[in-house]
């Protein structure tokens, strides 16, 4: 039986008290050193203040995301700048948002900051793309909530025109561009890989239509994963798109211990069951895994000692390294 394991990457420290610069030097070159595939942040503006924010309407309106007062939430950085400053420090690993919440910024503005990334970190940049959820950050980025989904589908061709396009023009019903031209190309060609987020039908289509593949959202259900991959996948075949090349990245959230445990939810228990699990994973066609410890209850808070939770997170991450699991 097939016991291969998807791609391992890890997440970089961006949220909660261990999300130090030095701490994140340490960690991207200790994975680049274990053979990591990639590191990965996360973007997160602002966190509702208490009581403006329904829970009826964060269980409703959020059930495939984390709610809206995570710890994990309180104290993030922004997702570009911690991996343009280890891009200097390392030489392979590759460096990926998961995801950044692109109508908050105008594509012309995106399109030139991730260009940018490209080239600071050598063409070793993944660009992963979400719509966001949380009104809040809608009200502050001053962009209207509704027909977001429509919204999204003109910034991805217009974000597509800017890195392909030279000169670009584009009149729609959300963005235009004068017809001008768009400055530095990117390193990678034609493109950054492009990774969309999403929990949706329509936005599950719409990664494989569109995009090079999806990235899992942090509460996705492992044991049900099968059935929105297959989505992705019918979106890039209607899109007359091979659906073997999409890429499918899944956040993990591990919760690592000494011994094996009995009753346990996935990617819970000893680093031999988080390997079964990982091994299920690629057999419902999971092509890569991220251990993030910024949601870990036990690392990514800011109320935890930023020097314990550092220790925490490079157990596991030498626990976990592809070569000791093999």
């Amino acid at each position: 039986m097939d016991d291969a394991l998807p791609l391992l990457g890890f997440g970089l420290p961006v949220s909660g008290s261990w999300a130090r610069p030095p701490t994140m030097l340490r960690v991207a070159q200790r994975a680049e050193e274990l053979d990591y595939h990639a590191l990965w942040t996360f973007q997160r503006l602002l966190v509702p203040a208490e009581g403006t924010i329904d829970p009826a309407w964060d269980e409703r309106n959020n059930p495939a995301v984390r709610s809206a007062d995570d710890p994990s939430y309180r104290s993030v950085h922004d997702p570009l700048l911690p991996l343009a400053y280890v891009a200097g420090h390392t030489s392979r690993i590759r460096l990926g948002t998961a995801t950044i919440c692109a109508l908050f910024t105008p594509p012309v503005v995106l399109a030139t900051a991730l260009t940018t990334a490209d080239h600071l970190t050598g063409g070793r940049l993944d660009v992963g793309l979400g719509i966001g959820w949380l009104p809040h950050e809608y009200v502050a980025a001053g962009v209207p909530q509704e027909r977001r989904g429509a919204r999204f589908e003109e910034y991805l061709r217009v974000l597509e025109a800017l890195w392909t396009e030279d000169p670009v023009e584009h009149r729609g019903e959300f963005y235009d561009v004068p017809r001008s031209h768009p400055g530095p190309a990117p390193v990678q060609r034609p493109r950054p890989p492009l990774l969309l987020g999403g929990a949706a039908p329509a936005a599950l289509r719409r990664a494989g239509r569109v995009a090079d593949g999806w990235i899992a959202s942090s509460r996705q259900d492992l044991e049900r994963i099968g059935e929105s991959i297959r989505l992705v996948r019918a979106g890039a075949e209607e899109a007359g798109r091979d659906p073997g090349t999409v890429r499918v990245v899944v956040r993990a959230i591990v919760d690592l211990h000494e011994r094996p445990v009995g009753r346990r939810e996935p990617l819970q228990g000893s680093v031999d069951q988080v390997r079964d699990d990982l091994v299920a994973m690629r057999r419902r066609g999971v092509t890569e895994v991220f251990v993030d410890l910024n949601f870990s209850p036990r690392v990514g808070s800011p109320d935890i000692e930023p020097d314990v939770a550092e220790e925490h997170a490079l157990q596991v991450l030498e626990a976990l390294a592809p070569h000791a699991l093999g």
